[in-house]
């Protein structure tokens, strides 16, 4: 069975950094698109960032220039590193995978999230 298991996320002032992991079992993220998404309160669930199995990454608007998302096949993990952190990027992040073309936001696999919270 698929497993994702994030980490990293905590509690972090404005203009801080965080770096989430997410290991990856069943399925390998050298194979897979993989993604970060995230969901706050009251808001839909919105794609952050994917990375192709050819390391082609797509951002968000809102995160370009500031995430930058990565993996490592050696411990088969996806990281999301988040830099100038603002209130707004506070939510639940969400790792993902799918074996489809990586061309939309839509995933199969999902981990259960790691909370950031961005304090000003």
């Amino acid at each position: 069975q698929v497993q994702l298991v994030e980490s990293g996320g905590g509690s972090v002032q404005a203009g801080g950094s965080l770096r989430l992991s997410c290991a990856a079992s069943r399925l390998s993220v050298s194979t897979y698109c993989m993604a970060w998404f995230r969901q706050s309160p009251g808001k839909e669930r919105e794609g952050v960032a994917r990375i192709s199995p050819y390391g082609v990454s797509t951002y968000a608007n809102s995160v370009k220039d500031r995430f930058t998302i990565s993996k490592d096949k050696s411990n088969n993990t996806l990281y999301l590193q988040m830099n100038t952190l603002k209130p707004e990027d506070t939510a639940m992040y969400y790792c993902a995978a799918d074996s489809g073309f990586c061309n939309a936001w839509n995933f199969n696999y999902w981990g259960q999230g790691t909370q950031v919270t961005v304090s000003s």
